[in-house]
Order: C-alpha cells, then sequence, then structure tokens
C-alpha cells in the first residue's frame, strides 16, 4: 500500500493498494518502480499492466474536509484504511509505505520506510494511487480551469499561487494548508 497527494494544496489524498500474483513477477510489470521515479507516461502504461495483472487492485481516498478536520496525516492513513477494505481479494499481510501504519486495517501489516523503492508490491501500489490521483486533479482542471491542476496535480507552482491570488479558493482546496489558510485569513504570507 502507498499512498499520493500528501503535498498538494488541494484534491484528495488517494491510496492504493495492490496484490500481485505469487511468482514470477509478469513480463508487463518489469522495470515497475516507485512512481516517482516514472515518467507519466510510464506510469499509466504501468498502471493498466498492474490493472490487468494483479490479484487485485483498489484506491481509498479521504477528501479535503477530512484533510482538514484531521490533518494529512491521520487522512492518509484513513485513506489507506479504505483501500485495504475495499480490495475484493483477501490480503493476509499488508506492507506500507513510511513510518506510520492505520490504527484499525483488519490484518497485520507492517510499514516499510522508503518501501516504493524496496518492494515491488509497494511500487505498484504508488503508481495505482498517483495516476489515480492524477486523473481525478485532470478531472477537476475542466471544472476549476487556471490553476493548473492538469499539470501540477494541485501542488504550490507558481501558476497554482498565482490563480488562487486570483481567482480564489475553491471548494476543492484544503483550507488547512498554509498558503489557502494565509489567503482565507487575508495575509499576505509569502506563500501568495
Amino acid at each position: 500500500m502507498d499512498e499520493a497527494g500528501r503535498g498538494p494544496l488541494c484534491g484528495p489524498v488517494v491510496a492504493g493498494a495492490v496484490i500481485l500474483p505469487p511468482g514470477p513477477l509478469p513480463l508487463a510489470l518489469t522495470g515497475l518502480d516507485d512512481s516517482k521515479r516514472l515518467s507519466r507516461q510510464r506510469r499509466e502504461l504501468f498502471a493498466e499492466a498492474i490493472r490487468r495483472e494483479a490479484v487485485a487492485v483498489a484506491v481509498g481516498l479521504a477528501e479535503p474536509e477530512e484533510i482538514d478536520r484531521l490533518n494529512i496525516r491521520r487522512a492518509a492513513l484513513l485513506a489507506m484504511s479504505r483501500a485495504v477494505v475495499a480490495l475484493h481479494a483477501p490480503a493476509d499481510f499488508v506492507l506500507v509505505d513510511g513510518r506510520d501504519l492505520p490504527d484499525n486495517l483488519p490484518i497485520p501489516a507492517r510499514a516499510v520506510v522508503r518501501g516504493d523503492r524496496i518492494s515491488i508490491s509497494i511500487a505498484a501500489a504508488s503508481i495505482i494511487a498517483k495516476t489515480h490521483r492524477d486523473g481525478i486533479m485532470t478531472r477537476l482542471a475542466l471544472r476549476f480551469p487556471g490553476y493548473g491542476w492538469e499539470e501540477n496535480a494541485g501542488y504550490p507552482t507558481a501558476r497554482h499561487l498565482q490563480a488562487l491570488r486570483t481567482l480564489g479558493v475553491t471548494e476543492v482546496h484544503r483550507r488547512s494548508f498554509g498558503p489557502v489558510a494565509a489567503l482565507l485569513a487575508g495575509k499576505d504570507s509569502g506563500y501568495v
């Protein structure tokens, strides 16, 4: 399991859970790596192959309101819990990228620091989480044009920060995140 979207100013945090088949890695998954180390095009190709070859694939989300209420760490853990519960095949054990584990997992688990570089299953989950979240942000960019989310996925790029100044805060922005909170408070914090 892995997540995507802790740092952006808007949109959900998304967790991916993947159960790969036992035995040798399918040929279509050769070269699978952490999503951050792959181009967008390679991530998309691998996401298709993972969905085709995996025993089970699921995603879980925590929405901006939940992120603001819980904080991003706890919201990411909630998204992970939701991803595990959504798996249509039972998992015996869960490997989670990072230091933290969700509190309420129904099965044993272990946190693995830099797991997306160590475990092929976690790398697959990172690709699923990232591509799913990128798709959400591309669709949100159509609803809220001008922020550049189809390119920046909601991260605080110069274009996104400028759009916050000129277009304002949307319903999908995380109000507890510094630049958004500063704008809502009417402060020039240096972020925007």
